[in-house]
Parts: structure tokens; sequence; C-alpha cells
């Protein structure tokens, strides 16, 4: 059996396993989310979810790559991940319990960004345009591969909005990098999208629609954070056009909502970091659709996204191009159809 294929079922039946028991201590220590007037679920649910998540896909990773022989190098990029997603799910954890304000939250996620960046040295050196050609980020790399793992890690936090959201989302965008990792043969970033794919798809039976557990800021974190730090490690392994558009447009559901969100807010003069009402679940909800609808639609959005970034690695840069073009259009177009760039004060919460 492939290592990839392990990873991923080994993950999948540490989260099956591990979540039930979750839920207890969340319920024992007070680990709950309370219903209140900004969000969709009506009674107290556990929500310290990312807990089943962490351990999973650590017990995957070391379970599978403990028996092969690994480089230096790889062995750095490893506990580098290791060691900043840890981080990464203590910040959470605090949060799901104590409710720490954004700015101390963006302070730990910039502390586990640079553990990885500056003591790991797991950086975006340089990029490559459409024509071949290398452009050094210099000085630019540390700075710019922080706010890139900070970024994602709060996409998918803010995306946490609807049952199973959040993980199903996730699980598509691990399969999508994973399955561009094995057709470069990466198989590193390979093995690590299984596991994290795994992790979330197993945690997701008990987060759908209706959900036993959240996955809280610590899962949300912890999958974005993975999401980035893994795809920053396939770029580096990869001099090719598309090593950076792959996972943008694997994560181009929760990046497109943030984004969206920075630029309703400020035109609608409100703090950026202020949650509102006006995210694509909350506009599919006020269109009628139930919570699982709405999910089940973004999966199906996320999907073909993931497939164009696929679809990338099998054509010329130029047709790759034209091809985020045209999604990019399409995007734009049902974004402004659906009222996303417009503040929105009668839609749910969760």
């Amino acid at each position: 059996m492939p290592d990839y294929m392990l990873a991923f079922i080994i993950a999948a039946g540490v989260a099956l396993l591990v979540t039930p028991g979750v839920i207890c201590f969340a319920a024992k220590t007070g680990a709950m989310d309370a219903p209140d007037p900004r969000k969709v679920h009506k009674k107290p649910i556990p929500r310290i979810g990312g807990i089943g998540i962490y351990f999973a896909f650590m017990i995957a990773v070391l379970s599978v790559l403990s028996f092969t022989e690994v480089t230096h190098e790889v062995m750095t990029e490893l506990i580098g991940l290791m060691v900043s997603g840890t981080l990464i799910v203590i910040v959470g954890v605090i949060d799901d319990y104590k409710n720490l304000p954004a700015k101390v939250k963006l302070l730990g996620q910039i502390i586990a960004a640079c553990v990885l960046v500056i003591a790991f040295d797991v950086r975006i050196d340089f990029i490559t345009d459409p024509f071949g050609d290398y452009f050094y980020l210099e000085w630019l790399a540390i700075p710019a591969t922080v706010f890139w793992l900070v970024g994602l890690t709060n996409t998918v936090n803010l995306i946490d909005g609807l049952d199973g959201l959040a993980a199903g989302v996730s699980t598509i965008a691990s399969i999508t990098i994973f399955l561009v990792a094995l057709q470069q043969g990466i198989m590193l970033v390979a093995v690590l999208t299984a596991a994290l794919a795994g992790a979330a798809f197993g945690f997701l039976y008990y987060n759908f629609n209706p959900a036993k557990i959240f996955m809280g800021d610590s899962g949300s974190q912890f999958l974005g954070f993975m999401l980035a730090g893994i795809s920053v490690i396939g770029a580096v392994k990869s001099a090719a056009t598309i090593a950076l558009i792959v996972p943008i447009l694997a994560l181009g559901l929760p990046i497109l909502d943030t984004t969206f969100a920075i630029v309703r807010r400020y035109r609608g003069g409100v703090p950026i970091f202020k949650p509102d009402k006006g995210h694509l679940h909350h506009r599919l909800l006020d269109l009628g659709f139930s919570q699982r609808q709405a999910v089940l639609l973004m999966y199906v959005i996320s999907a073909m996204l993931g497939l164009s970034a696929v679809a990338l690695t099998e054509v010329s840069s130029q047709i790759a191009i034209a091809i985020v073009c045209v999604v990019v259009v399409v995007v734009l177009f049902g974004a402004k159809k659906l009222g996303i760039f417009h503040m929105n004060d009668s839609a749910h919460q969760h």
C-alpha cells in the first residue's frame, strides 16, 4: 500500500476514534459554543474539535514517515511543520476557551509562522512567471511567506460558519494539492496532504449537519496553517509557474470569501476584523437554502476550483493564465449577483 494511502486511512481512523473523547472532554471542561443572535445553532455545542484533527494528522504522519528514509532537509521541514502547527493549535485551543482578542490571536499566528519561516527556513525564495523566468524575493521572502501562512490560516477560520463547511472545503483543498503533488512526484507533500485530508474527512463524520462538535479555532487555524505550510514546501520543490496558483485555487472559496469580506467591510466603513453577515454561506441561507444545501453547494464550487487547479498542471502556462482569468471573471460575476460586496444585516451567522 502506498505511503499516502496509509496516511489517509490512519488519519481518518484516528479522527473517527478520538473525536468522541474530545466531545466528552469539551463538555466536562466547558469548551462549549453557546448560541447567540449571530449564530445558526440553537443549543450549546462542543468546540475544540481541532484537537482530534491535530492528533489524527500527527499520528498518521509520524506512523508513516517513521519507517521511511528521509533527507536532513525533509526532516527539518517536518519538524518545523509539527512545531509551528502545535503552536497554532495551542493558540486556537486557548481562544476556544477564553475568546482571545483578535490582535492577540493574530500575534500568536505570526509567532507560529515566524517559527516555521525563520527557525526552520521554510520559505518561498522565488516565484516564476509564465515565461519561465525566476523572480527572487530576496528580503521579501520572509515577510511574504509569513503573510501567506497567516493569511490562509485566517481564510479557513473565517469560512467556518456552517456545520461541515470548513472541514469539507479543507478536505477538498487537501485532495487537490495531493493530486498535483502526486502528478509532480513530490511524495512528501502527497503524504502530508493525504494525512490532512484523512484527518478532516474523519472529523467530518461528527461535524456535518447536525453537528455533534465544532472544530473551533483550534481546528480551522490548524487546517489553514497546515495547508499553507505544506503548499510552501511544495512550491519550493517545484519550479513550475503554477506552483503557488494551485493552492490559491484549491483554497479559492475561503480566499475569495475573505477577500470579499475585507472589500465589503472597507466599503461599508466597518472595521475589517469585525464579523458581519455577508459571507457566501449567509447569502445562500438568505436565498432559502438549508444549511446542508448551502454547504453541499459550496463543496461543489470548491471541487470545481480544485479541478481547475489540477487541470493547470496539464496545460501550457499561457493556457493556465487563460483558465485563471475565466475563473476570476465567473467568480466576480457570481459575487456581484449575490450582493457579496454589500453589507447585509438580515443574514445569520455561526
